[in-house]
């Protein structure tokens, strides 16, 4: 998956399909005489329905879910005398009504907004919604629908804004859309579609905005979108389109942005029209004389930034965001940045150093300026002086600096911040303004809901922040993504958004490039300081090496020392506790061993059984950082999470004490020779009670844990067979870089996500792989790897379930020794095992979702496509190679790029009572 780069205007874009759809107001007499004209009884029974099934009511005591009707659907505020109150908050979900209609004697309901509902509205988009067939406006935003976009929506003919951005809607986009001859607004961004852009939307002659970004799409740009003579925008970032953009297109258009793509080919004509803005960083395109003076510094910010690759030429910059260049206490200098940011665009600097990109709109400003300013003084802001931070850039979507040619190591990047566009002291709408953002560098998140006041502790007070990165391959990317939280409807100039005042990137070695090019003499420097410094460390070596002999034990104390003093205080137990415990390590109490090393059952002075698993891998974290870490896991606790009791650390041994679980793991209860019998009820329970503890890890702890190495043999079960997740937040400890692009993979053969396995490229979706594999797992109860099996088809568990799925004979996957179990809940733990095992993380349901469907409180997702991996031979050679050891460790290719995008995912999480239940 690519980067995503795009933007979010839920809050804006309602002000724009207000202005689209404003309704004029009716006067005294006209009210009066719409309040005696009834609903279409089709209509009230279709929205009655809808609403029925997404728990909403009239009289609901939640006032955030009030719909704006009392008594008869057309009532009150939704008749068209209030026209635009739903675009508003004081109602959602919210319709609007026309009564012109009969002489007066018959509403029609024309407008309909049920948006950020979370997972109050979940499943399909209703089939009742077909008998709205006076709809003008549907806006079904920020919702966790899942399912298709149902074809019957090119019925509703006289639909002029269709919205169901955010969601979870699946499947390809209907070419029946192309019949909506009046749409003048198609958002569909951030939803899991697959397949190509139909070319029947290029039969909506009236569009003028499109937004279809980030939702898997790929395929051609269509040609017929060349006869869409009205359109503005066109949004279309973050896809896997390829091929060479349309020849021709309207003379209206404004904003396009088509980034992170995989289009080619050279730039028609439309292209360059002066009018146009445009962002094509990401793609494949080519360059010539003729479009190089157009398109200035693009080649540079293409796949792969090939400026410069291999032959660095920086190993600093400084950027001084949306102003003029100026220097800091240190004379430093920060250059300027003053370059026309707009809707799509990009500007690389002429020495090719350094770049920035856009994709966002403000729809409730005139000739936006993407900056803020204030004259007010600015407080703290360590060397940078106050003017520094009175002027800042400013991005309503996907803001990106890039560092181009930088000499690989690492670096430390520093961001400036300052909130100057709210003032929490001011007795205005100013008041209650929040800035929520992300940031991410090098495609990994860094800070979740970043806000500037908060962090600051106040208004107009600077503050940095500082991250450590690897520069691997000649540059670096610095991403500001709004998500659209925080404060949204601003009456005024488009306040919101993401927000920096500086950057300052800085090397942590010693850089062997000088200015534009690499330095023989810099080099020569280097190489005699190099010998100078070895040949001092070596006389110093002999110096102190009696000195460092006899303070080491003093030292080791103080550490003991320092550790027992530490907050939040880890349990610290001491070996020889362990050692007798254990009996010495005898053999014969040797429970397993995993991939970080033998775990032993111990009893403990107190009485309690315990586990202890010593850690055959060296950590490479110091005492404190190693005691620091167990802390925060031990604080991690949830009904079916292995607690975590404490640890011991002696010299360079390090050792964790767990609670001890008498039933052992699963895979041994499920493959092993063992006197348990999992009936159904039980593997279902067991099923249900490892998703909620992943969801737990993923979603509600703090800090939440990607597990990694989600197996049968993780999963323990207790004397009642309640199932417990093990070994969670270990594969942290031994991660120096600490960051979702992992040189090493932590994980297990056979469980491992295609991603992680071929990439490196680590989310939670990882974890909902391995948790696809275990459900198969115990609903067969086989593994999923079985060489023993004569039959080649069933060798491997996932590739035996689609054969099966396919021939509607999936039951069969049903392990045999069960004397009975329920046909529904089998059907229902194989379509979310596939769903979990699909091959993009994006078609995968967050674990949250996966209680959900478990428990019967959400649909299961239809599965329609067959993973690739699955006749991909790479994938088969991966699997076929498993080893007799339960955790292997894996080295992605060093040359292939590893996917940096953002772990932002559609499939929005399902937090509800059937998680938090289960704490």
């Amino acid at each position: 998956m690519k980067p995503i780069t795009k933007l979010h205007r839920s809050l804006a874009f309602a002000f724009v399909c207000s202005c689209i759809l404003s309704f004029n107001l009716v006067d005294k007499s006209e009210a009066q005489t719409a309040a005696k004209a009834t609903t279409d009884p089709i209509e009230v029974a279709a929205l009655n329905t809808i609403f029925q099934r997404w728990g909403i009511s009239s009289q609901d005591s939640d006032s955030a879910y009030q719909w704006n009707t009392t008594g008869d659907v057309c009532s009150g505020s939704a008749i068209a005398s209030v026209a635009g109150v739903i675009d508003i908050e004081t109602f959602n979900p919210g319709i609007i009504c026309d009564c012109k209609y009969n002489n007066r004697s018959t509403c029609h309901i024309t407008r309909l907004k049920v948006m950020d509902m979370g997972a109050k509205v979940q499943g399909g988009i209703p089939e009742e919604l077909r008998n709205l067939t006076y709809l003008e406006y549907l806006k079904l935003d920020k919702n966790h629908l899942t399912g298709p976009l149902p074809a019957f929506l090119g019925n509703l003919t006289k639909l002029q804004v269709l919205a169901t951005a955010y969601n979870s809607l699946s499947g390809s986009i209907p070419e029946e859309l192309g019949t909506l001859k009046d749409l003048v607004v198609l958002s569909l961004e951030y939803n899991n579609f697959s397949g190509a852009l139909p070319s029947q939307l290029g039969n909506l002659i009236n569009l003028e905005q499109i937004y279809i970004s980030s939702t898997g799409l790929s395929g051609e740009v269509p040609s017929s979108f060349s006869k869409l003579l009205k359109v503005k925008t066109i949004f279309l970032g973050n896809n896997s389109l390829f091929g060479p953009l349309p020849m021709q297109t309207g003379s209206n258009l404004l904003n396009i942005d088509l980034s992170y793509n995989e289009l080619s080919g050279s730039f028609p004509p439309w292209v360059t029209n002066q009018n146009i803005h445009v962002n094509l960083i990401g793609n494949n395109f080519t360059f010539d004389k003729s479009n190089l003076s157009n398109f200035k510094g693009l080649g540079c910010l293409q796949r792969n930034f090939p400026c410069n690759r291999g032959t660095p030429r920086y190993a600093k910059f400084a950027i001084k965001c949306g102003d003029k260049t100026m220097k800091d206490s240190n004379g430093d200098e920060f250059e300027g940045e003053t370059y026309n940011i707009s809707a799509a665009s990009y500007f690389v600097t002429d020495n090719r150093k350094w770049a920035v990109s856009n994709a966002g709109i403000f729809f409730d400003r005139e000739n936006p300026s993407y900056l803020q300013s204030t004259v007010r003084p600015i407080q703290g802001g360590g060397t940078l002086t106050v003017a520094f931070f009175q002027q800042s850039r400013l991005s309503p979507g996907s803001l990106r600096y890039y560092g181009l040619g930088m000499e690989n190591g690492m670096y430390t990047v520093s961001l400036y911040f300052a909130e100057t566009g709210f003032d929490w002291a001011a007795n205005s709408w100013k008041f209650l303004g929040r800035r929520i953002f992300d940031i991410y560098i090098q495609g990994a998140l860094q800070i979740k809901d970043f806000e500037i006041a908060k962090e600051a502790d106040g208004m107009f007070k600077g503050i940095s922040k500082d991250f450590k990165v690897n520069v691997t391959e000649n540059y670096v990317e610095i991403h500001l993504f709004w998500a659209g939280k925080g404060t949204q409807r601003i009456p005024e100039d488009g306040y919101y958004g993401s927000s920096i005042s500086a950057i300052k990137f800085s090397p942590d070695f010693t850089p062997t490039v000088r200015g534009d090019q690499t330095s023989p003499s810099w080099k020569r420097t280097v190489l005699i300081v190099g010998i100078v410094v070895a040949v001092t460390i070596a006389i110093s070596t002999s110096v102190f090496a009696i000195f460092y002999i006899r303070q080491r034990k003093r030292k080791s104390i103080f550490e003991d020392e320092e550790i027992l003093s530490m907050t939040p205080k880890a349990n610290i137990f001491s070996y020889v506790e362990l050692r007798s415990s254990t009996e010495d390590f005898n053999p014969k109490n040797k429970l397993g061993e995993g991939g970080f090393g033998p775990v032993y059952k111990g009893k403990h002075s107190d009485g309690r059984d315990v586990a202890v698993k010593q850690l055959s891998v060296v950590s490479p974290q110091g005492k404190r950082q190693f005691v620091a870490e167990i802390s925060t896991i031990s604080a991690v606790q949830h009904r079916n999470l292995v607690k975590l009791y404490g640890c011991c650390i002696e010299g360079d041994k390090r050792l964790l004490v767990y609670e001890y679980l008498e039933n052992k793991s699963l895979d041994q209860a499920l493959f092993g020779n063992t006197h348990l019998y999992l009936d159904w009820t039980t593997r279902y329970a067991i099923c249900l009670g490892a998703a909620r503890g992943l969801a737990y890890l993923h979603e509600e702890s703090s800090p939440r844990i990607v597990h990694r190495d989600v197996k049968a043999s993780n999963i323990l079960l207790d004397a009642d067979l309640n199932p417990k997740i093990s070994d969670f937040g270990l594969a942290k400890l031994y991660d120096e870089k600490k960051t979702h692009i992992s040189t090493r993979v932590a994980g297990t053969i056979g469980y491992l996500a295609p991603e992680y396995a071929m990439r490196g490229h680590l989310t939670e979706k990882a974890d909902v792989f391995g948790f696809g594999v275990v459900a198969l797992e115990v609903l067969s109860g086989r593994p999923n790897t079985d060489y023993s099996n004569l039959v080649s088809e069933k060798i491997y568990l996932l590739e035996w379930a689609w054969n099966l799925r396919e021939n509607h004979r999936e039951l069969e996957l049903v392990d045999r020794k069960l004397k009975e179990f329920n046909e529904s809940e089998a059907h229902r733990l194989i379509g979310v095992a596939l769903l979990c095992t699909q091959a993009s993380p994006t078609l995968r349901p967050s674990m949250s979702r996966v209680v959900a469907m478990l428990a019967g409180d959400i649909e299961v997702g239809e599965v329609t496509y067959k993973p690739g991996y699955l006749t991909d031979w790479q994938f088969n050679d991966i699997i076929s190679t498993q080893a007799s050891s339960s955790t292997s460790t894996f080295v992605p290719n060093s040359g292939m790029k590893a996917d940096s995008s953002p772990p932002i995912d559609v499939t929005q999480p399902v937090l509800n009572d059937s998680i938090v239940q289960a704490r």
